[in-house]
């Protein structure tokens, strides 16, 4: 989908005043919203506004400002419900972001429905966020961790997942998106195939929701997870979304203010969720520019986001093809707009770094997924990725700067 009235690219990017930054003395070519989205104007505006000339904590008092705060913070949970295709706004707990929500399941999923010699299902392509909890998990209760494998693409062998499922499983984990390879994964069908063996299934939502719509329902997944600054929002806030049923067996992940029912010296009874895995006094801030970045996402259109930047990915990947000696980790049927490549006989470090010097900003490093990064027998990389503010004239001035680096860093190679 190139540019049209209805994506107006120019219009989009003068709403990200991080863009008309300069790095190094050049224009910024932003290449890294895998790591973290950079903010339209509105979201930062929202959080100045909030804390400048409306500020009050939630859920504690009635004078006029903090009813007020309620009310927009209890909006949001509402707007992110309708956002997921939810059943009900009590199934959006918020979070500090994706490795909170994921280890709020494993803690608390584990506790109420997990016994020693139950099983663990992930990939070998997590993000850490997505191995680690569940380790730690594993290693506490007796637990058993398995790994789907993948192809040399990038993609999931699902006949293998599928060896993997017995009646001792209890929960599946996996990306909808590879933050390294971009690949995106079937999760429908993992769900489904779980589900006939009487698992759950917890999707990491953390590369998808900015790129593509979502539909929790639609999937079938009992448990869904996301960073705000991953799409367009603040940092320090997230949601996990859970099946009501779920979650109402759940027991707290935490304790302290706000999740509480009654406490005396004896003991203690919660609300109900999602209030019981919202201990202390939230992120308000963060959670109105969260809704504020979910306005600005959904003014565009998710299925114009994602039909540009699968434009922007096929125009990179056939450009990027021809640079010799450059090696693309992640080439699966159906991929997002990320791309992980090595150059022989380059470090990633040293690209990078000469990338920045041009005002190029990219990945690089074993991007929280050494697991993955084995697979394709390398310990570091370099990764672009894109947001709906990427250009291809952005692309190319990445691959002109990537041509030159390639030459400084290895003289004899020629095109």
């Amino acid at each position: 989908m190139r540019e049209t009235s209805e994506f107006n690219i120019w219009k989009i990017r003068a709403e990200f005043p991080m863009l008309e930054q300069k790095m190094h003395g050049k224009p910024l070519v932003y290449l890294d919203s895998a790591a973290t989205t950079q903010k339209p104007r509105e979201v930062i505006h929202t959080l100045t506004r909030f804390y400048s000339e409306q500020y009050a904590t939630v859920h504690r008092s009635v004078y006029e400002f903090a009813s007020q705060a309620t009310a927009r913070y209890d909006d949001v949970r509402i707007q992110v419900k309708e956002f997921l295709g939810a059943a009900f706004a009590e199934e959006i707990v918020f979070t500090k972001g994706t490795t909170d929500g994921i280890n709020l399941v494993a803690n608390s999923f584990g506790r109420a429905f997990m016994q020693p010699g139950d099983e663990v299902i992930i990939s070998v392509m997590e993000h850490h966020s997505n191995i680690v909890p569940w380790q730690l998990l594993c290693q506490e209760r007796g637990l058993r961790l398995k790994f789907i494998p993948i192809n040399a693409r990038g993609e999931l062998l699902l006949d293998e997942y599928e060896k993997l499922l017995t009646d001792r499983t209890k929960i599946v984990s996996v990306a909808h998106v590879s933050n390294v390879t971009g690949t995106i994964n079937p999760v429908e069908e993992i769900i489904q195939m779980a589900h006939q063996r009487g698992a759950k299934v917890l999707i990491d939502g953390a590369q998808s929701i900015a790129h593509m719509p979502v539909d929790v329902q639609a999937l079938g997944a009992d448990f869904y997870v996301f960073s705000g600054h991953k799409a367009y929002g603040p940092t320090g806030v997230g949601v996990l979304y859970g099946k009501r049923a779920l979650l109402d067996k759940m027991p707290p992940y935490q304790g302290g203010g706000d999740m509480i029912d009654q406490v005396t010296l004896e003991g203690v009874t919660f609300e109900q969720a999602p209030l019981k895995f919202e201990a202390g006094t939230p992120a308000i801030a963060q959670v109105m520019g969260l809704g504020e970045a979910l306005n600005f996402i959904e003014s565009i259109g998710r299925d114009r986001i994602a039909a540009w930047e699968q434009d922007l990915l096929e125009y990179a990947m056939e450009k990027m093809h021809q640079i010799p000696g450059l090696r693309i980790h992640g080439t699966a049927a159906k991929k997002s707009g990320i791309i992980t490549f090595n150059i022989d006989h380059l470090h990633p470090l040293d690209i990078g770094t000469l990338l920045d010097i041009r005002g190029i900003a990219i990945r690089t490093g074993h991007l929280c997924a050494q697991p993955t990064l084995r697979c394709f027998n390398v310990n570091a990389t370099a990764r672009i990725s894109f947001g709906v503010h990427t250009t291809f004239e952005e692309i190319d001035l990445f691959l002109a700067a990537l041509q030159e680096v390639t030459l400084l860093l290895k003289p004899s190679l020629s095109y």
